[in-house]
């Protein structure tokens, strides 16, 4: 009723969790590898969605800027995502300035060197929505609890997606926002509150070592974010007159329609851990 695969979505995602489990339980720093591989396949979804509606994207130097976001947060922290992602927008604003004299993309009717303005718009959106946000996960594995503050981010989205479909399959009468997400209810989002939070907040007392009011207010921050997260690349989407990102996980569809919620709701963990030590 929710038009997913349910068999093929269940076993991909045992699959994914028994992998992020087992990487931040055994070695933590582990993660940063497992992101550095995930950012630019899901960019480079994108990217391609993009090219099919007549963008022109300079994708060298966002998959190659994505790379370094992830990297020098690994090594400069917060200070060395920042440059990264300032240096990768500003030479993609001059590459696709070169790209002007080239041809144009495949689909495209307008001239190579018109809509500027709308394709770095594009980049510079892009750069910020996957290897920026999902960057700031980089982030919260450094601290000694590193592990408990991931377990925080991936099982309170995790918990919110769960819980919304289960709880709107069953109850969900009344939909949210029929014109950007027909399938999403207000008796979904209800389910996503009650066990995000529910699980955000243990999961933040027992491995994160955090009060509870603390694990509340990041449950409902998470829950917020990835809901939002949701919306917003069905919007993009539907913009763009697709139903999935990509095809590489069944059930799901591509890595970024598992993502979209997880990428902005990394900024909120990592800024709502670092403000309420």
């Amino acid at each position: 009723r929710a038009g997913r695969n349910l068999p093929a979505a269940i076993a991909v995602g045992a699959m994914l969790a028994f992998a992020i489990v087992a990487i931040l339980i055994w070695n933590r720093y582990f993660w940063v590898l497992l992101l550095a591989v995930a950012m630019p396949i899901a960019t480079h979804e994108v990217v391609r969605r993009l090219r099919e509606a007549g963008y022109l994207i300079p994708v060298i130097p966002l998959l190659v800027g994505g790379e370094a976001m992830v990297w020098l947060a690994w090594y400069q922290h917060a200070y060395g995502l920042l440059m990264a992602f300032g240096a990768t927008a500003v030479v993609c604003m001059f590459w696709r300035l070169a790209l002007g004299s080239t041809t144009a993309p495949h689909g495209s009717t307008d001239s190579p060197s018109g809509n500027y303005l709308r394709d770095v718009a594009a980049t510079v959106f892009l750069a910020a929505w996957v290897p920026l946000f999902g960057s700031f996960s980089v982030l919260l594995v450094f601290p000694s609890d590193g592990s408990g503050r991931v377990f925080c981010l991936m099982i309170g989205v995790v918990a919110s997606d769960v819980g919304g479909y289960a709880v709107g399959v069953l109850f969900g009468k009344h939909p949210m926002v029929p014109t950007i997400s027909p399938k999403k209810s207000w008796g979904g989002l209800t389910g996503s509150l009650f066990f995000g939070i529910t699980a955000v907040t243990i999961t933040a007392v027992i491995l994160a070592h955090r009060p509870v009011w603390v694990g509340l207010l990041l449950g409902l921050t998470i829950v917020a974010t990835a809901t939002l997260g949701d919306l917003v690349e069905s919007q993009i989407k539907r913009d763009l007159g697709i139903k999935d990102m990509g095809r590489i996980l069944p059930g799901h569809g591509g890595l970024m329609d598992r993502l979209d919620g997880a990428l902005p709701s990394a900024v909120a963990t990592w800024t709502v851990l670092t403000l309420l030590r």
